[in-house]
């Protein structure tokens, strides 16, 4: 109530202060000459004709002198030592004239010691109520001014999720919340948590009027397509948005603000993920070893997330990258211990292993040990211009490595051996999708091929001998390290500019935890030799999907339309190898499987020996470093590859002394 009454007070206009103070000091003038009087006759009195008089002469005289020395300019809640100063000297110049009148001259009825009484007593109250204005009043004002320059925003969304993060925002320092968005017209014009409800199609006059600068999305349970509707008109408005997990996420306990957080990049794939099939998920998982190859990277990383919480035997995180092992690991480790309630309950023993996948000794000896039941193989080089500058060690870590890997898992009889691929693969123009074309190959061979057990290698399962090989092809990931969606917001952060190969470069874009999902889900279905692929929706369009991240920001592009605008999308040319549109399948009608996200395609290869010969050839070109060579064998190797530039191999140019200058340009994809 007395934060209310204050907050009033605050809120007064300047003039309506004055008025108020002015009431104020009449007021203390007019009490001051009762308590003087009081004093002196050692009891409360009732005042008489004469004494009435003191009592109005004191503020008729007292006023105009303060009035004229100041006392009304000074703001309470600033005064120091100076406005004390001032009270004084009026204070002093009104005390010699009361005191005159009723001192010197005298009135009958009223004691000659009010005139020297009152006058001191009139300086301790009106001291004092500057005093107690200024330590009253300046705390509350200064939080008042500081929460009026906190960004302002409204909150889409007045249900429950809406009201609690309302009631968080009132003791945040870091935003206002001064009202709510909902879609539900019974609810406009009123108020919820003191603050009004708004129509979300009168979103931009809010804006406006209301000085908006940033949505909060409190809609936790709404569909992808309803969230892109909100976002379409968040950017309209020229608004930053910000968002609250999923329900999942708060169902421990209330909102908080720190609960918030940007856009996500899964808020911008524009579809809601299908539910696993929890079957799939765990049938060669539960309870068994597994291994995943290239643990570290992205795409390993989530894989080793997902298949944890199967609750394997054993997960074996092999990865070349000593930090990368090492950050998995211990967020693994973190996790499980969490989830268990300790390391001794932990279900999985986790071992970070360091290891190339190019090193069959090193791989017998860990499959040996170990005897994983399953292998997800994510290890490979994935950047499109590094691998085109060097496409030895590309091509002998993407073939060869998966090559030495499968046939480490034939020896020692794992049952199943999964092959992340990539749509690069189709059609390539560049070294890295050929490289993983050429992977591909080479498990359909083996699976085709069913060669007989080596000596002394163990098997196990119904189809001894038999190692399962199936590849799952799937376009980019959104948030990986090499995505375009963390370089965006990094450059917008900066203040641009955007770079973008190609203004009309298109891409397929899938979140890491989805596509790891149906990884797991595919390899589950093969049979052997298949060739998975992950529905990746529509191609988006990169610019369109620069534009949108910085319209929801809050920013603008600058383009001829709006040269005023914040951040300018510089085009830099396609980069070697790059092509401007990606392809998930090489053949025709890819065969549906009992999970709507997951087709299975029927790509021609290569009859095992006859591969195996010419990977022979190959091998001998790259021992040379004939960067020629290879590239020509790879062309007669690879159905469908086309390079798009001439061989820009460091190596091969500088050797024939052609300028090497490193690429700059940022990836796209």
């Amino acid at each position: 109530m007395l934060k209310a009454f204050t907050e009033l007070l605050i809120d007064l206009p300047r003039p309506a202060k004055r008025v108020l103070a002015l009431t104020v000091d009449a007021l203390l003038c007019a009490l001051t000459v009762w308590i003087a009087m009081s004093l002196r006759y050692e009891t409360w009195i009732n005042p008489r004709e004469g004494q009435w008089l003191a009592i109005g002469l004191s503020p008729a005289l007292a006023l105009p002198i303060f009035v004229v020395n100041g006392l009304y300019r000074a703001i309470f809640r600033y005064a120091g030592w100076s406005a004390l100063m001032t009270v004084i000297r009026a204070v002093a110049i009104y005390g010699l004239l009361y005191a005159m009148a009723f001192t010197l001259i005298s009135v009958p009825g009223v004691p000659r010691t009010v005139g020297l009484l009152q006058p001191m007593l009139l300086l301790l109250a009106v001291g004092g109520s500057r005093l107690v204005a200024r330590y009253w009043l300046s705390g509350l004002y200064q939080s008042k001014l500081q929460r009026a320059q906190l960004p302002r925003v409204l909150i889409y969304g007045a249900g429950a999720a809406g009201r609690q993060l309302a009631d968080a925002l009132t003791s945040s320092h870091e935003m206002q919340a001064v009202g709510f968005l909902d879609d539900d017209a019974r609810l406009h014009g009123q108020t919820l948590s003191g603050l009004p409800i708004h129509d979300p199609h009168q979103l931009e006059s809010c804006v406006q009027k209301l000085r908006i600068h940033t949505i909060l999305l409190a809609v936790p349970s709404a569909t992808r397509q309803r969230r892109n509707d909100i976002l379409l008109r968040a950017s309209r408005a020229q608004v930053s948005v910000r968002t609250l997990p999923n329900l999942l996420d708060l169902a421990q306990g209330r909102v908080q603000v720190s609960d918030l957080r940007e856009l996500d990049i899964e808020d911008l794939l524009g579809r809601d993920p299908v539910a696993p099939d929890t079957e799939l998920l765990h049938r060669h998982v539960r309870a068994k070893v597994v291994l995943v190859t290239g643990a570290g990277g992205s795409i390993g990383s989530e894989l080793c997330r997902q298949i944890l919480q199967g609750q394997p035997r054993v997960l074996l995180l092999l990865d070349l990258n000593e930090f990368a092992l090492y950050q998995i690991h211990q967020e693994l480790q973190g996790w499980q211990q969490l989830q268990a309630g300790g390391p001794e309950a932990s279900p999985t023993q986790l071992l970070p292993l360091l290891a190339s996948v190019q090193d069959a000794d090193r791989l017998g000896e860990i499959m040996a040990t170990w005897r994983p039941h399953t292998i997800y193989h994510a290890a490979a080089y994935k950047h499109v211009p590094l691998v085109e500058h060097n496409p030895a060690e590309g091509l002998k870590n993407n073939v060869w490595g998966t090559w030495t890997c499968a046939r480490v898992a034939q020896q020692h009889g794992v049952e199943r051996f999964v092959l992340i691929s990539t749509d690069k693969a189709v059609r390539p123009t560049n070294i890295m999708g050929a490289s993983k074309r050429l992977a591909e190959m080479v498990l359909q061979g083996l699976a085709a091929d069913l060669p007989e057990a080596a000596p002394g290698s163990t098997r196990r399962g119904a189809q001894a001998g038999r190692t399962c090989f199936s590849m799952v092809r799937f376009g980019n990931v959104l948030g990986s390290s090499g995505s375009v969606v963390p370089l965006f917001r990094r450059q917008i952060k900066s203040g641009g500019p955007i770079t973008l190969t190609h203004p009309d470069i298109t891409r397929y874009f899938m979140t890491i935890p989805e596509a790891a999902q149906l990884v797991i889900q595919a390899g589950a279905m093969a049979r052997g030799g298949d060739v998975f692929l992950l529905d990746m929706g529509q191609p988006v369009r990169i610019q369109d999907l620069a534009r949108k991240m910085v319209e929801l920001s809050g920013l603008t592009i600058r383009d001829e339309r709006t040269p005023d605008g914040d951040i300018e999308i510089e085009i830099t040319g396609l980069r070697p190898g790059e092509k401007l549109y990606e392809e998930l399948l090489i053949g025709e009608h890819p065969e549906p499987t009992q999970h709507p996200r997951i087709m299975k395609a029927r790509e021609d290869f290569l009859p095992w020996p006859e591969l195996q010969h010419r990977l022979a050839s190959l091998r001998e070109a790259l021992n040379r470093h004939d960067a020629l060579a290879i590239r020509t064998q790879m062309v007669a190797l690879v159905t469908g590859y086309e390079p798009s530039d001439p061989v820009v191999d460091w190596t091969h140019l500088a050797q024939r002394g052609a300028a090497t200058q490193p690429v700059t340009r940022a990836s796209q994809a």
